[in-house]
């Protein structure tokens, strides 16, 4: 398969920059293979369900995790002695004390440079630095920092210096602000450690969860902590070639058990997010059984993929030529969400991570 496969046009009217509010009034596109895609309202979930079904959510959490910072100017090695702006975006933790990250711009930096990222340099302040040295350097910006503090005393320092990471696509439209430390977070979120949301699970009010449980759907929750990696553009032409981030997942093994009886009971297995499916489809076997799971995947899922766990996907609109675009595409069919798409731009749907949500069922 080419890349240009998986092409369209998007005005860039149809990036949203907030949220629908409430969070349940997003439009909802019906998608069923061979059927003309339905408009509705994701308040209307329920309606598309039936009793017995279970609905998978991904309840990682959001952490602030792009930082600004100056690296200490050099006194040697060619340098002229100046400190640098540069920019953090935290990526996957690798130790208590170091994360793997992207950094901008990533070529002026060297391997023992010194950066600090509590805005000041000032070492008297000792209860407000948040400090690194670069561990490692690889390729396209990638770094290894390796930070003074560790443990919950490096969460606390992110947490109170670091801000959201907005998706570049609305990151260059405006800036993070205090709405978006709510706004980009879901209402069930509890397990610190994602640098991107969930974006379906965003749609998900307290109030729908409870009429779903009242329709007899039962919830359950996995956790992938995704990693900025998301965001990453494939650059080969040759999808085949491209390689995906990792990305930690976990799946308990009552979560696993109890997704086996549902669907040996007949119900369907609903993901809320390509998160979630991503992590259930790599937690199954080639006998669809649904196994526990803790580990890095970076199972990189395109049409030919025969899905083992997900029934059903509520997702959001995604970016021309993106992995998750794939993904939509092995799950419904690629004519299927060609028109589908066709008809959410031409409709005015509002796409990407504050947009609306789409429902997919499986091709057959």
């Amino acid at each position: 398969m080419q890349l240009s496969e998986f092409d369209f046009d998007l005005p860039d009217d149809r990036i949203a920059l907030r949220p629908a509010e409430p969070r349940d009034a997003a439009r909802l596109l019906v998608v069923r293979p061979g059927a003309t895609p339905q408009d509705h309202v994701v308040r209307e979930l329920p309606d598309f369900l039936r009793p017995g079904d279970a609905l998978v959510f991904n309840d990682t959490r959001v952490i602030p995790a792009r930082l600004n910072g100056l690296r200490a100017g050099r006194t040697e090695g060619g340098g002229d002695g100046s400190p640098v702006a540069v920019e953090a975006t935290l990526h996957r933790r690798l130790s208590p004390s170091s994360w793997s990250a992207f950094m901008k711009p990533g070529k002026r930096l060297k391997v023992g440079d010194r950066v600090a990222f509590a805005g000041t340099t000032d070492r008297a302040c000792l209860l407000n630095a948040l400090d690194a040295v670069v561990a490692e350097k690889g390729e396209g910006g990638e770094v290894v920092l390796s930070f003074d503090l560790a443990g919950p005393d490096l969460d606390m320092a992110i947490a109170e210096h670091g801000l959201m990471p907005l998706p570049p696509y609305i990151a260059a439209k405006r800036g993070e602000d205090e709405r978006d430390r709510s706004d980009y977070q879901t209402v069930y979120a509890r397990e610190d450690g994602s640098v991107a949301a969930p974006t379906a699970g965003l749609h998900f009010t307290p109030d729908l969860l409870e009429r779903l449980k009242a329709k007899g759907v039962s919830l359950h929750f996995v956790t992938l902590h995704v990693g900025a990696g998301t965001f990453l553009p494939v650059k080969t032409e040759v999808v085949a070639e491209h390689r995906m981030h990792a990305e930690f997942g976990e799946v308990s093994a009552k979560t696993a058990e109890a997704l086996n009886a549902v669907r040996a009971a007949g119900g369907r297995i609903v993901c809320v997010g390509t998160t979630s499916a991503r992590l259930l489809e790599s937690a199954a076997g080639e006998d669809r059984v649904i196994r526990p799971f803790a580990d890095e995947t970076a199972i990189f899922i395109t049409p030919g993929y025969r899905f083992r766990a997900a029934d059903m996907l509520m997702t959001n609109f995604h970016l021309p030529k993106s992995t998750l675009f794939m993904l939509v595409s092995a799950f419904a069919g690629m004519e299927t969400m060609r028109e589908a798409y066709r008809h959410a731009i031409e409709g005015g749907y509002r796409f990407y991570s504050y947009g609306d949500a789409s429902l997919l069922f499986a091709a057959a």
